[in-house]
């Protein structure tokens, strides 16, 4: 750890920011953005990647170095997987804090280790996901038996890696994330905009976890109230969207019923900000980042009792237990037909999001880095003279 007064070194794995952006590739955006202003950090970011290694620098915001030395993903994954060698020092430089922003940290030989854990799915719900997910938790469990720090997006995502993982409590930190500023301006592109009239939207990747078809099943219910409203689900397809296609071919309204695929970050704010409901019927979240885009731009939020959501969500939006079709229709039924709930809802959620800001995360994350850097400093200075101690 630097000596008072000068600044901590740390590294972020910037992978995340390469291709398609998702969750993760967010929360990394945001939080370089607001860590390189802070002026007790110097900042630097690398990419595990040969090929794309110098694509991140267009990605990284000012002030945050682009680590650029080749960093073959394939036989680097080999070896870590299977002994904490070699060090990423070998490839970013001499740092205080080296911080995994998607699961996995590198072994270091000298800085601390942070990794970020958003979820554990892989562990509650290990049928929802890919093979390469379901690797995630024994990688976790692998640096935490080396030293690790971890950070959570939620209390509740702490809690269950003290639980499930057997981390030590004190070595476990949870800083919320805080929310993107939506970009409004018109698409450039479209003439009309991607949806008339209102419409319940559901926005994001395809997958088990999300449980589309329940609220497609959920707004089949109660189409027939409400003539002049439609269900818009945009998101590229992922694992998930045959079970989504099924329950549109059984959907009674499926004429009423607008699938889009991937769409833009512009595109993407003007069906948020348009909507007249966002639904969020996951059955399990470690944030909850939607949820709170829909609030910042006054759209009220129908979601689930699931993970970290009642603790993200607060009571600024309206939730129901996940899988319940009944339910989850109910609610539907009652926002869309009672205007003063919708206010009620809005200002609410315009009051909740407020608790979320990237300066609060990255302040808590600089914590953090903190605490990991001093002891790791510590345990170097207990060891005995020309003794290696641990590696890690």
């Amino acid at each position: 750890m630097p000596e008072p007064g000068t600044r901590l070194r740390v590294a972020l794995d910037a992978t995340p920011l390469l291709g398609t952006r998702t969750g993760v590739g967010v929360f990394t955006e945001h939080a370089l953005e607001a860590l390189q202003q802070r002026d007790d950090l110097v900042v630097s970011a690398f990419a595990v990647s040969w090929r794309r290694r110098r694509g991140i620098r267009e990605h990284l915001p000012a002030g945050v170095r682009a680590v650029e030395t080749p960093m073959p993903a394939r036989p680097l994954h080999w070896s870590w997987a299977r002994r904490p060698f070699p060090p990423v020092e070998w490839f970013v430089g001499r740092q205080d804090v080296v911080h995994g922003t998607n699961y996995v940290v590198p072994p270091t030989s000298g800085a601390a280790r942070v990794m970020t854990v958003h979820d554990l799915t892989s562990v509650r719900f290990p049928e929802l996901c890919d093979d390469y997910t379901k690797r995630f938790p024994a990688l976790v469990r692998a640096a935490l038996a080396q030293g690790g720090w971890v950070h959570t997006p939620s209390r509740f995502v702490a809690d269950e890696v003290v639980e499930l993982l057997g981390a030590d409590p004190t070595r476990v930190r949870p800083v919320h994330h805080g929310v993107p500023p939506l970009d409004a301006r018109p698409v450039s592109e479209q003439a009309e905009p991607l949806v008339a009239g209102p419409y319940v939207l559901a926005l994001g990747t395809v997958e088990p976890r999300k449980d589309l078809p329940t609220l497609v099943r959920a707004f089949d219910q109660v189409a027939g109230e409400v003539p002049d409203v439609r269900l818009v689900v945009a998101g590229a397809d992922g694992w998930g969207a045959d079970a989504l296609r099924q329950a549109l071919e059984a959907s009674t309204h499926r004429d009423r019923v607008v699938r889009l695929g991937y769409v833009s970050v512009a595109q993407r704010s003007v069906l948020m900000g348009n909507a007249l409901v966002y639904a969020y019927p996951s059955l399990y979240e470690g944030f909850g980042l939607p949820a709170l885009e829909a609030m910042s731009v006054g759209v009220p939020v129908l979601t689930t009792r699931a993970g970290a959501l009642p603790e993200v969500v607060g009571d600024a939006a309206v939730l129901v237990e996940p899988g319940d079709v009944d339910a989850m229709a109910a609610a539907l039924g009652r926002l869309l037909a009672d205007e003063a709930l919708r206010r009620d809802k809005v200002e609410a959620g315009r009051q909740q999001v407020q608790q979320y800001s990237w300066s609060a995360a990255a302040s808590g994350l600089a914590g953090l880095y903190a605490d990991a850097a001093e002891e790791r400093r510590a345990g170097a200075d207990r060891r005995p003279p020309g003794g290696r101690g641990t590696r890690s």
